[in-house]
């Protein structure tokens, strides 16, 4: 295994890399070791407020820059990360534990986001309305709503911030984005591409801090005009309720608890297969991966033992190891929250098919595990367990699949495994979620919609859509 080095960390703002010096720090642990990579510099409250100060005059600057040359900028910060793909994916990887692999894909497709979204800067149109009077012109413009406060967790480190970055950037707004403090050299790699390919300096700032602290001065601040949030459904109603003294829109994605419906005429190995390699990738701290396994009652037994099956063949281990498919939980607090979703559950008659336990050893390793059985009663039935865990439940008929998966206050993902178009089309309008896939887990694309309904958020990112929530609307008549 080689022994790559970590960036020195900083603060960005207003183009300039701001070290620790007299700020207080907080330790970047790598999760597969335990070791400390770096310290990482804490914004005070000084700092938020020449971000937010830089922020406001640097959007006077952005937003009057032409559609083509905020296009350009941003596919020469996408050629800079294509570039420098393997040194982003180590960074990733050292600070959040994911396989190398995983991270030189998400590297690629955050690029991808600066791509589609700086063609999109070319398509912002407005219309012109015929009017009821004689000589009266009416215009509809569409344009920037102003600097944006945007919050990014450390699970996917490069491609959550590319998507509100690139989406608010063609827009033309200027962001100040907080990514996680657990995985914080990604962010600012990314960062380093869209000074080095030309954003005028304090269009994009990074700061990290105490998230509440930070999070409540932004918002209040009247500089900002528009708020994206990814994370927990607990800091999104709070980010909400500040976001509402306000009155400034937000846009929110926050957790799931994805159901995976597999009928008995289902190709039923694909189905599982797919499933534990979908359930266990990211160890499993992905908000739209499949959680909770509902099989038809004829074929439980069989979808049951080729998931496990399937599931003994992960390896695991450092995600700098070639050949590691599932690496660290994130740090501590995970941990402990895997072994005591998977006690709860025992506790009340689940069974322990696979796994079930923390690896001994340095680092915040979990086993990949599989509970059948698990009553209704149990946390992980009601809980996102963001974490090395599936839940298997069998159901009868599809009525009662979908009562089951629209069940919790969760509307993110939902997969099915079907050969009956009838039900793929019954399925597809009945799940309440934003995002569904039918016979396959793989349901993110660049240029389609990414988000949820009910307490899984609002607003979507990604696709056309993403760009709309960083716009406004003004109407001019004139004579």
């Amino acid at each position: 295994m080689q022994n790559p080095t970590y960036d020195s960390l900083y603060l960005f703002i207003n183009g300039k890399w701001l070290n620790a010096d007299d700020r207080d720090t907080a330790a970047v642990v790598n999760p597969a070791t335990g070791n400390v990579l770096g310290r990482l510099p804490l914004a005070t409250e000084a700092d938020l407020a020449l971000a937010l100060d830089v922020a406001r005059d640097s959007f006077d600057v952005w937003r009057h820059t032409v559609p083509a040359e905020r296009a350009r900028i941003m596919k020469r910060a996408a050629e800079l990360m294509r570039e420098r793909a393997e040194h982003i994916a180590t960074q990733m990887t050292l600070e959040e534990g994911k396989p190398l692999t995983e991270s030189r894909d998400e590297v690629l497709r955050a690029a991808e986001y600066f791509e589609w979204f700086a063609e999109e800067a070319r398509r912002i149109h407005g219309r012109v309305v015929p009017a009821n009077r004689p000589g009266v012109q009416q215009l509809v413009k569409r344009q920037a709503i102003g600097p944006v406060a945007a919050f990014t967790p450390w699970n996917f480190p490069a491609i959550t911030p590319a998507r509100k970055l690139s989406a608010a950037l063609a827009a033309g707004c200027s962001v100040i984005l907080k990514p996680g403090e657990e995985s914080p050299a990604t962010a600012l790699a990314l960062a380093r591409c869209l000074d080095e390919a030309g954003l005028p300096k304090g269009v994009l700032q990074i700061v990290f801090g105490v998230p509440d602290k930070v999070s409540s001065q932004l918002i209040a601040s009247p500089i900002i005009r528009k708020v994206a949030f990814t994370g927990s459904v607990p800091v999104g109603r709070l980010l909400s309720e500040r976001a509402a003294d306000g009155v400034k829109p937000i846009t929110l994605e926050l957790g799931g608890h994805g159901p995976v419906l597999v009928f008995a005429d289902a190709d039923i190995d694909a189905a599982a297969t797919g499933g534990a390699a979908n359930r266990f990738r990211g160890t499993g701290q992905i908000c739209i991966s499949s959680t909770r396994f509902l099989i038809q009652r004829p074929v439980y037994e069989r979808f049951v033992a080729a998931f496990v099956a399937a599931t003994e063949k992960l390896v695991i281990g450092d995600g700098m190891a070639a050949g590691t498919q599932v690496g660290p939980l994130a740090n501590q607090r995970q941990l402990e929250k895997m072994e005591l979703l998977v006690a709860d559950a025992v506790a009340q008659g689940a069974k322990v098919l696979i796994g079930g336990k923390r690896i001994a050893g340095p680092g915040y390793f979990f086993q990949p595990t599989v509970l059948a059985d698990v009553p209704m009663s149990a946390r992980i039935m009601h809980e996102e367990p963001f974490g090395p865990i599936a839940v298997m439940r069998p159901f009868d008929a599809l009525e009662d699949g979908l009562a089951e998966a629209n069940r919790l206050p969760y509307g993110l993902s939902a997969y099915a495994f079907t050969r009956d178009a009838r039900t793929a089309i019954d399925v597809g309008d009945g799940l309440e979620a934003g995002m569904i896939g039918i016979n396959q887990y793989r349901i993110i694309a660049t240029e389609l919609p990414f988000g949820g309904m009910k307490e899984s958020g609002h607003g979507s990112e990604g696709g056309t859509e993403g760009i709309e929530h960083y716009l406004t609307n003004k109407f001019i008549s004139q004579i």
